[in-house]
Formats: structure tokens, sequence, C-alpha cells
């Protein structure tokens, strides 16, 4: 995509306008020039038309980001051990490619990219059944097969994009500023999903248990077993995965009711 090209056809002025009506403008329109406004409009316009190919690019870089600042579980670690065992046959999965990797980090905690990044942290496995991260990598690539992360970052790059924050150009390929890493990973990965991703997720994590011959009923003892952690009684930590995946209480009582 070439983003040198500053002429506007009509049909791009029009779609500017449309986006520029949910962008908040730091100055009044009176005090800017008509070029600064449509720049701006450009850059959303341009934000919400990233390829697939340049979606992965920004995930791959929060992806080394995140690697570079949390310490991976090695090869022999009991932790890779035990993830590698149970994720099994999943590097490539519904027609994904899948990178799941264990951090040795104390929080109850994991996350998914849409590159197919999936990270389960050691805290959570601690607490958990074999069944239980069974449901929660389930969970996770439900979130990254629903294209959850990829709708969260096209609105993150359309919400900064008039602020000059979605990165430069190098060697012609988008990339998101360093500085700037870490503030999209807080709104892309770790900000509350909506309750219709978590349904949509939970849903694709049961199915995801059915087809693989899991015990489904995990699904609803592991949110139970969040529910009462963040009520708590648990591990320093617990609030990070239930801050960003909401009400496991009336999640579980979901699940139930469709196993019974």
């Amino acid at each position: 995509m070439d983003h040198s090209n500053n002429t506007v056809s009509r049909r791009d002025f029009t779609a500017m306008a449309a986006l520029l009506g949910g962008v908040s403008i730091a100055a009044p329109a009176s005090a800017q020039s008509l070029g600064n406004i449509l720049g701006s409009a450009k850059k959303v316009l341009d934000a919400v038309s990233y390829s697939d190919a340049e979606m992965k690019v920004f995930f791959d870089q929060m992806s080394e980001d995140m690697d570079e600042k949390n310490p991976l579980a090695p090869a022999d670690s009991p932790y890779a051990q035990r993830l590698a065992a149970l994720s099994q046959g999943l590097d490539s999965y519904d027609g994904l490619d899948l990178d799941i990797q264990a951090y040795l980090v104390k929080d109850v905690n994991a996350f998914a990219m849409a590159n197919g990044t999936i990270r389960v942290f050691a805290g959570l496995m601690d607490e958990f059944t074999d069944d239980e991260v069974r449901y929660v990598i389930g969970h996770e690539i439900g979130h990254v097969q629903r294209e959850h992360t990829k709708k969260r970052m096209q609105g993150a790059l359309q919400r900064d994009a008039a602020l000059s924050v979605a990165g430069t150009a190098s060697g012609g390929v988008k990339r998101i500023a360093s500085s700037d890493l870490g503030k999209f990973f807080g709104n892309v990965i770790t900000a509350e999903h909506s309750k219709k991703h978590e349904r949509e997720a939970d849903d694709y994590a049961l199915q995801f248990m059915l087809d693989n011959e899991y015990d489904a009923q995990a699904c609803v003892t592991a949110l139970e077993k969040l529910d009462a952690m963040s009520g708590g009684s648990g591990p320093s930590g617990i609030a990070a995965w239930t801050s960003t995946h909401p009400s496991p209480k009336s999640r579980a009582k979901r699940l139930r009711k469709q196993l019974d």
C-alpha cells in the first residue's frame, strides 16, 4: 500500500469525513488548515485499511517485545514440558498457525494475539488442572479465530491515527514506534474484553474441549476457580486475567447450562 500519494479522491474524502466523526481533533476545526484536517483524516482511513500482512507485522512486534520483557520457559522447564504436552498438535489448528508458550511469571494470566501468539503464565498453570489449562488455551484460540484482537488493533490504530502514533514507514513496512509498543499492548491485549467477545471465546473453548474429547466440565471449574480467587482468597496476580476477562461467575453458570 502506497501512503505517499497525497491526492484525495471524492470517494476517499467522503470516507474520511465519516471516519473523522468518531475522532477527537485537539484543536477546533477553525484553527486548522484544510490540509491538516485532510492529513489526519487520511491517517484514520489508512489505519482501518491495513492488510492482514501489515497487521501481522504489528502483532509480531508486540510479541517480540513481550517475549523480551517476560521470561519464556525454556524447553527443559516443567512448565514448558507440561504446556507442550497439553497443546500437542495445536501448532496448526482450525486454519491458524499458533505459537503457544509459557511465561515464568507468577501472575494468573494468559493472552492471545491475532498473529497466533498465545502465552500462558506459570501462575495460572500452578492453579489449574490439565483440562482447565486446556480450556484457557481453547478460549485464547477462540479470541484469535474470531479476530477479536485484530479488531481491537484496528480500533486502536484508528483512535491514535490523528495523533500520529501509528508508527513510521521503514523499508516500505509500516511499524509501530518502539516507544508506543507498550501502549498498544495495553490498548489491544490487556483491555477488558466485551461480553460478546467473551461469550464467543467461551463457546469456542467449549466446542474445542468437546471436539478433542477433553473434560468439558473443566470450562466450568476453571471459571469457578477464577471467581473464588478474585474474591481475595487467591494468589497475587489473579486480577490480571479477571480484569481482562469479565464476570467468571456468570460465564461459568452459562457454560454449565450448556453442558446440562
